[in-house]
């Protein structure tokens, strides 16, 4: 089963769909305009050195420089990230609570069947800040390969005996494994953190031996040669890591996982101060100072309106329950 978020997908979800907001009258023009008068508090649903944090922290400071308010981050990790989506539901909508999350709350829906906030009726989808590949990463200490065959060879021999970590159950980190075992006939145990930092704290440290992690929060390790990349998803390399071999090229043509991050708001923040919070990031994704960071973290910025990254966020919610079923992922 293919797991894709490429151009041609986002242009289908959201079809010709353009950005429009209507501009308001009053006390919320006047506050949209001078919006932000204080800091501004955006929670970000994963502990501290995972993959949204990884963007969040760079996009905090660059929000800083251009604004000169603070976006103070909030990190309220557990149970796949919706601990901190539910915290961020009954936030005040009043532009001053964002919710910084990712691909993984598209999943929970089909994974958690009693959450305490809806993803698409209780909070506003602003925009996409990063999109990059899943990558396959191991520690070289407790799986001494260098490409997939000697790792493909060396689980097969002892099924069960090896383990991958993730970001926690129902995580795309999560998926991401099952449909790899899925589709090379493996059997890997899988071992749920409450983040994908901790989850790779402990990779590095050789608690659990792989990741099917997003590129972004592994690029440092790839590059410090902490873990070892095998390859990236989808079917072609990645720009940041152009000596990492996709999936498609390693005889998986259908392994395609897309690691995405987005902006929402809570319901009810006024159209107008979205469209100032929307102005200010997408600024700060398009800057100088980000650009390089996000292509060193083998990331892009996709070029998403509001409407569109809402009908993407639509789409996905489905496609991810087709993959939920199909893959037979539970509950830990």
């Amino acid at each position: 089963m293919t797991l894709q978020l490429n151009r041609r997908t986002l242009l289908q979800a959201s079809g010709a769909a353009a950005l429009s907001l209507p501009l308001g009258q009053g006390v919320y023009a006047q506050g949209a305009s001078s919006w932000p008068t204080k800091p501004v508090n955006m929670i970000v649903p994963f502990p501290p050195g995972g993959g949204t944090d990884t963007y969040a922290r760079p996009l905090a400071a660059q929000f800083a420089k251009q604004t000169g308010r603070q976006l103070v981050i909030e990190n309220r990790g557990g149970a796949g990230g919706t601990v901190g989506a539910g915290v961020a539901a009954k936030a005040a909508a009043d532009g001053y609570n964002l919710f910084m999350g990712a691909v993984h709350h598209t999943i929970a829906p089909a994974m958690y069947p009693r959450l305490d906030y809806d993803l698409e009726k209780d909070l506003i989808p602003l925009l996409m800040v990063a999109s990059g590949p899943q990558v396959l990463v191991v520690n070289p200490k407790n799986m001494p390969v260098t490409d997939l065959k000697g790792f493909l060879e060396l689980v097969r021999k002892s099924p069960g005996k090896f383990n991958y970590g993730s970001a926690g159950t129902g995580t795309s980190h999560h998926l991401a494994g099952e449909l790899f075992k899925q589709q090379t006939k493996t059997f890997i145990t899988h071992i749920p953190y409450t983040g994908a930092g901790p989850s790779l704290r402990d990779l590095v440290g050789g608690q659990v031996d792989m990741m099917f992690d997003g590129i972004g929060s592994s690029a440092a390790h790839i590059k410090g040669g902490r873990v070892n990349a095998l390859m990236v998803s989808g079917a072609k390399r990645n720009p940041g890591f152009p000596d990492v071999p996709c999936a498609a090229e390693l005889g998986l043509p259908e392994y395609t996982v897309t690691t995405w991050y987005g902006l929402w708001a809570p319901k009810g923040t006024p159209p107008e101060i979205q469209a100032r919070i929307i102005e200010e990031v997408r600024k700060a994704c398009s800057s100088d100072d980000l650009k390089p960071i996000w292509a060193g973290q083998g990331a892009e910025f996709p070029s998403l309106n509001q409407q569109q990254f809402a009908a993407f966020i639509n789409a996905e919610i489905k496609r991810w329950a087709t993959v939920v079923k199909a893959s037979g992922a539970k509950l830990d």
